[in-house]
């Protein structure tokens, strides 16, 4: 066929599908060829067409469904979810996030432990590397579990001993804490993309070749002494930030 790539056929197969989902004659969401037909169409076996296929899954582009077959994801596509990304403090002292999401722990919350700050942890704390740090690891879901991500939150000890405790409550409300024990508070926040690891794949239910959105957020005093670091963890799919801002000075 003349409008098919050379190479090995699974490799045909990929960039033929590729090269429709990127010009938009496959639509994100709409369903792909079945593996039958493509066969048919390139003459190959069922298996060939798979490997084909677990490439543009791989890069992305493709989910499988169970029982429901091959959907595309085209990177073209406006996310379903626009997260805004900021803090607000209302009159009465209390702090939420601006998203407005509503998040539930899944299953019982993981008891509050205690780490040892790696590397990149205490640089971002300002604090030695190895210093005792409280961790709180929350699995979270909303919208009837169509959102899922994993929220981390890290306190230096030594900031807790300071305030006579060894405990610090669940954000947002640590900042109403932060605050009542006289911070002023601002926050860092540092956005990137990676690929998740094994355990990151099962609880959040990814599909393969779904990257993840890994968001750093630092809370700071009026000093810029750093207090706490949080770390959310989502999929990168379907999802995109927003930043509102104005011209800076």
């Amino acid at each position: 066929m003349a409008d098919v790539p050379r190479g090995p056929r699974y490799r045909q197969i990929a960039e033929w599908l590729r090269d429709r989902i990127l010009d938009g004659t496959f639509p994100a969401g709409q369903p792909l060829p079945s593996e039958e037909h493509l066969a048919k169409r390139f003459g190959v076996s069922r298996p060939t067409v798979r490997q084909g296929i677990s490439e543009l899954r791989a890069a992305g582009l493709v989910e499988v469904l169970m029982g429901r077959g091959m959907f595309v994801r085209s990177p073209q596509t406006r996310p379903a979810l626009t997260r805004p990304r900021g803090v607000r403090r209302f009159p009465d002292g209390r702090y939420a996030e601006v998203d407005g999401i509503r998040w539930s722990p899944v299953g019982d919350e993981t008891p509050p432990t205690r780490t040892d700050a790696p590397l990149a942890v205490a640089d971002l704390l300002g604090v030695p590397p190895g210093e005792p740090l409280f961790v709180r690891d929350v699995l979270e879901n909303a919208a009837n579990g169509q959102l899922r991500q994993i929220h981390r939150t890290l306190v230096p000890f030594s900031i807790l001993a300071a305030a006579g405790t060894e405990h610090a409550p669940p954000v947002p409300e640590l900042f109403a804490w932060f605050e009542a024990r006289g911070h002023q508070l601002r926050w860092n926040e540092y956005v990137r993309t990676r690929m998740p690891l094994p355990e990151e794949i099962t609880a959040l239910r990814l599909a393969e070749g779904v990257p993840l959105l890994h968001i750093t957020r630092v809370c700071l005093d009026q000093d810029c002494r750093p207090l706490a670091l949080e770390t959310i963890t989502t999929p990168g799919d379907g999802l995109e930030i927003l930043h509102t801002y104005d011209t800076t000075p």
